[in-house]
């Protein structure tokens, strides 16, 4: 490569790196004089990349945003992650799955042969959960909107669709369900259409391959989550908002506690409606490996307690009973019942019936 274009891609991975570079630095990095700083400079203005200069006793450069999208220069752990998550992409439920595949089969085309090796290794293959419906597809524009609104912090207005609700099933409820069916019937059949919702946009989230707005309901006066596949965005937007505080401390933490159908309190294993504590004759590192929400405290070489919660007590002893060790229940009360009826439960299944 001759030397003045290995400098330039040398410029440009630099001016990549950070948003700022003084011309000064720049020229040590790249061990040239200020002067070629400027030259190299003005040819990647001529290849359309917009490089902005800054004025000061120093001076500087900065890769700004431009008309069109430039070449783009990654290196190696950059290319490898851009195409797995373009492969993960194909399965995200954003109405961007072609374009994703498109995009993946681009950068692998302009990849060395030592990175489509790896990426090639390292080759993912999505594949959604099977489910009685197909999940909902969100048009791309939609979650722009949405973002936009979250970004600017602008209250944002929009039809939200009905949808029948589905026929209450015993045992408890599901936060899924609820929120899926938010709204239903509202404007029945000759009613009139509902008006528009007018919320203070906070977040956009993923849940279950399902995207979802996290919002401050104006009408309602309290936070909501409404899925992005319902949304129907009015334009223009209203006016800017203050952001509230979200409960539980963050996103994560709330949207957490919303699907699990209690209040988000930021404590993680408590946020559930059964939380227990047993001991387990099994090593502390073993029961780890197989949970995601629980608390795990050695007490010994094969020997631990663990903290879990769950939707139901009955739910909460079925998820410790798998892990097939010997059980020390220390609370509370209602644990202790529901595996008492586990128990004579389990007992009376495998008691052979009298008749055929």
């Amino acid at each position: 490569m001759p030397k003045t274009s290995a400098r330039l891609l040398s410029l440009l991975s630099l001016l990549q790196a950070r948003r700022d570079w003084p011309g000064a630095l720049l020229a040590e990095r790249l061990d040239v004089s200020p002067r070629t700083v400027r030259r190299d400079v003005d040819r990647l203005r001529e290849l359309g990349y917009p490089v902005a200069a800054m004025k000061g006793p120093d001076g500087g450069y900065r890769l700004d945003a431009g008309t069109e999208l430039p070449p783009l220069l990654f290196d190696d752990e950059q290319a490898v992650a851009l195409a797995v998550a373009l492969q993960i992409a194909t399965v995200s439920g954003a109405g961007i799955e072609e374009a994703a595949a498109r995009a993946l089969n681009t950068v692998r085309q302009v990849l060395p042969a030592r990175l489509r090796h790896r990426v090639d290794t390292l080759r993912v293959t999505a594949v959604d959960r099977p489910e009685s419906r197909p999940g909902p597809q969100v048009d791309s524009g939609v979650l722009m909107a949405i973002g936009a609104a979250v970004h600017a912090r602008e209250v944002l207005r929009f039809d939200y669709s009905p949808v029948s609700a589905p026929a209450p099933a015993p045992g408890p409820v599901r936060p899924e369900a609820e929120v899926e069916a938010e709204g239903a019937g509202e404007g029945g059949r000759g009613a009139l259409p509902p008006p528009p919702r007018r919320v203070e946009p906070h977040h956009l989230v993923t849940w279950g391959r399902r995207w979802y707005l996290v919002a401050w309901d104006l009408e309602r006066g309290d936070w909501r989550t409404f899925r992005a596949d319902r949304i129907a965005p009015r334009t223009p937007t209203g006016p800017r908002f203050t952001p509230r505080e979200l409960p539980g401390g963050s996103v994560a933490d709330f949207i957490t506690a919303r699907f699990r159908g209690t209040a988000a309190t930021g404590d993680g294993v408590g946020g559930w409606p059964c939380r227990g504590e047993v001991i387990l004759s099994l090593p502390a590192a073993e029961v780890l490996r197989h949970t995601r929400d629980g608390i795990v405290e050695e007490l010994g070489p094969d020997r631990c307690r663990l903290v879990l919660g769950s939707w139901s007590w009955p739910g909460l002893v079925a998820a410790i009973g798998r892990f097939d060790a010997d059980i020390e229940v220390i609370g509370p009360p209602e644990l202790r019942s529901a595996f008492a009826q586990l128990a004579t439960r389990y007992a009376a299944a495998a008691t052979p019936p009298r008749h055929p």
